[in-house]
């Protein structure tokens, strides 16, 4: 059974024409990822497969066999999905701790264990969510829910943007863990250098809104030489 199918997929905003019959797949326990250039359709992509209601898409998006095409997104996400969007919100009203209880998780030395090891300010928790994080600050956030939610698919949107070089290696013990423990990972990126330092299975190449090539990690030598244009 695959993790992930998406068949023929394509998607427009305001009658725009984002993607264009998009077909792929993604193997359970495994590393994935969606490569090109900026405003080709990776991040509309992401937000298809959470069913963004803004965005008018038709083909079928499947989710270990289970269509979830058009499925509520708070429901997709309590199957198993979790998306890490390139950039998240911040909400000063709403406390961290509070939000967090909301979502089920009342144990406050355990939270407060992970944001050490994941350098969160001490205070992160008394503060709204993500009030006054900086970029790299709320990307490891995002670390620390999908520690706390368990999902089986993790989508990554640009995750090491904003991340020095001491996050960013943190960021790939992380993802090698959870590889170990069974999670699969689809990762959103035009950061080669980030890339090559993961043991990824597939590679889709996404170029104007179009998959025009499905292949393995050798891939990124020819982005480095000719860019995207292969």
């Amino acid at each position: 059974m695959k993790m992930l199918r998406v068949k023929n997929l394509s998607a427009k905003i305001e009658n725009k024409v984002i993607l264009k019959d998009i077909s792929f797949e993604i193997d359970k326990n495994s590393i994935s990822a969606i490569i090109g250039p900026n405003g080709s359709g990776k991040t509309i992509l992401a937000r298809c497969i959470l069913n963004d209601k803004l965005i008018e898409k038709s083909g079928k998006i499947f989710f270990e066999d289970i269509d979830i095409t058009n499925l509520e997104t708070d429901k997709i996400a309590k199957l198993g999905i979790y998306l890490s969007m390139q950039q998240q919100p911040e909400i000063e009203y709403i406390k961290t701790f509070q939000f967090l209880k909301y979502l089920g998780f009342k144990k406050l030395e355990e939270i407060k264990k992970i944001g050490e090891e994941l350098s969160l300010p001490k205070d992160f928790l008394e503060r709204g969510i993500n009030e006054r994080f900086s970029g790299g600050e709320k990307k490891k956030f995002e670390l620390l829910l999908i520690k706390l939610l368990n999902p089986k698919l993790i989508i990554f949107d640009e995750i090491d943007s904003g991340l020095d070089i001491q996050s960013i290696d943190y960021l790939i013990n992380f993802i090698e863990n959870e590889l170990r423990n069974g999670k699969t990972f689809l990762i959103i990126s035009h950061n080669v250098n980030f890339l090559e330092r993961m043991n990824i299975k597939k590679f889709f190449v996404l170029v104007n809104g179009e998959i025009k090539k499905e292949c393995n990690k050798e891939v990124l030598e020819i982005i480095k030489k000719n860019g995207f244009n292969i």
